[in-house]
């Protein structure tokens, strides 16, 4: 197992010397404008996956796959005259998903946005589907129009009201 230090600094560098050969240019017309955007180099410095993207449509990102197939081994030997290691890495191109991920993020939020403002004109014309206050109200309670003392809340009943519960008799329910 090799230092991560050092499998970091080996990626840096493979990085390096694979855009700058990309940057000078492949003889195959197939390759695209491909960009490098990360490299990782295993633990035992054996083998390494460069993360590319490709500039163009579906037809030029598969194009471009295919040539840097085709200069793998051109670009590990590359790879092998400039790193100072025993062995040279095999080299493995990877298409990074990072723009069409960023797009799908995108989407997504402008959808949110689109919805909250949806949201935000119905509530703004919104009226209430019952009371304005839905919470229930102490009742007045008013013995003179018949009211039950059981039904009083208990805040509205007096000292007489409050003697009268105690007559009552056991078969008498009263609901508090």
């Amino acid at each position: 197992m090799a230092d991560p230090a050092r499998a970091r600094k080996m990626a840096d560098r493979i990085k390096e010397i694979v855009a700058r050969r990309l940057d000078k240019g492949l003889r195959d017309p197939r390759l695209g404008f491909v960009t490098i955007t990360d490299v990782r180099v295993t633990g035992d410095l054996q083998h390494a996956s460069i993360f590319y993207t490709v500039y163009g449509t579906d037809e030029e990102r598969r194009d471009s796959a295919l040539a840097l197939k085709a200069a793998t081994g051109m670009l590990r030997t590359e790879v092998g005259r400039n790193i100072t290691a025993r062995l040279t890495p095999s080299l493995e191109f990877i298409l990074d998903a990072i723009p069409e991920n960023a797009d799908h993020i995108a989407a997504l939020l402008r959808e949110a946005r689109a919805r909250d403002a949806e949201t935000e004109a119905a509530a703004s014309t919104a009226e209430y589907a019952g009371d304005a206050d839905p919470y229930v109200k102490s009742r007045e309670f008013d013995e003179d129009e018949g009211g039950d003392l059981a039904d009083a809340p208990a805040e509205d009943r007096t000292e007489d009201d409050v003697d009268d519960l105690d007559d009552l008799d056991e078969d008498d329910t009263v609901v508090l």
